[in-house]
């Protein structure tokens, strides 16, 4: 199904599930405020991957670039949330090129290869860990988010790594950050043997046939969504990619309004979803601040 254009003016409330295509920035303008109750998502990390689409966020000449686009888009998350709503943040490392301006192909992963890469971030070596996760939590927290919790994502069956002089990458993050002091989060729907959940997370990834690009495994979503929010609630993905986000609120009786800027990531998430026999409306959302659509 085709999405159908937007109105100009903001959407008057959220009724049903809802795909955006479009800008994030331009998209979370659309939607009313404090109509959403918990974000999950995980942007585009810094020069890891090009997608071939104007405006795309993750090939900022800078970091600190990329971080300041990031801060818009969250403000905009801010606004929809509740009062007592939840943010949780995947998000990975990365480390400078080196002055190599460009990525040599993966024979596991075809689409890593790069045929440009940023030089090496002013203050930063060649070599060096950037630090991109904790570098946006603490911008975000200066920018009023609440930081709650930094999770780590342990991957048992992490991506082997060529390098030799350092260890092997088997962990991402993932922060909880809240609109106010006290908000929603029920402990007791995310238990382990019994307790509080810890904040190390062991989950395998699980790649998503038909998708080029990292996915959210269910089983990293599933917990966030049910620690932040009600059966009914809408939850919100500005970077939804294959759509697991909306796929788990279908599994747990949320409601969700994902974003995705690249049309055929739409497709890919529209048809993922209705093979479970659950359509969302889906609708377009043309501009940006840069021009790009």
């Amino acid at each position: 199904m085709e999405p159908v254009r937007m109105a100009q003016e903001r959407l008057p409330e959220l009724t049903d599930s809802l795909i955006i295509q479009g800008d994030a920035r331009v998209a979370l303008r659309k939607l009313p405020d404090q109509s959403i109750q918990c974000c999950v998502t995980s942007p585009p990390y810094w020069s890891l991957r090009d997608y071939d689409m104007p405006g795309q966020i993750g090939l900022e000449p800078s970091v600190y670039q990329f971080i300041n686009r990031l801060i818009e888009v969250f403000a905009e998350v801010r606004r929809v949330l509740r009062d007592d709503g939840v943010l949780w943040l995947n998000i990975g490392d990365a480390y400078t090129s080196g002055d190599r301006g460009y990525r040599a192909p993966d024979k596991k992963n075809p689409v890593r290869a790069m045929s440009y890469r940023p030089e090496t971030p002013e203050g930063l070596k060649p070599k060096d860990l950037i630090g991109i996760p904790w570098r946006l939590a603490l911008a975000l927290q200066q920018d009023g988010w609440y930081l709650r919790s930094d999770v780590i994502w342990e991957k048992p069956n992490c991506m082997p790594e060529s390098m030799k002089d350092r260890p092997t990458r088997a962990h991402e993050y993932l922060f909880l950050l809240t609109k106010s002091e006290r908000y929603y989060y029920d402990y007791r729907a995310v238990k382990e043997r019994g307790r509080n959940r810890r904040t190390v997370w062991s989950i395998n990834t699980q790649p998503f046939n038909g998708a080029h690009f990292a996915t959210f495994p269910p089983a990293l979503v599933d917990p966030c969504i049910r620690a932040g929010s009600r059966v009914g609630d809408f939850v919100l993905d500005p970077f939804l990619g294959s759509g697991t986000v909306g796929l788990v609120c279908n599994q747990l009786d949320r409601k969700y309004v994902g974003i995705e800027l690249n049309p055929e990531y739409v497709k890919m998430a529209d048809k993922r979803l209705n093979e479970i026999g659950k359509q969302p409306q889906l609708m377009l959302v043309s501009g940006g601040d840069d021009g790009e659509s």
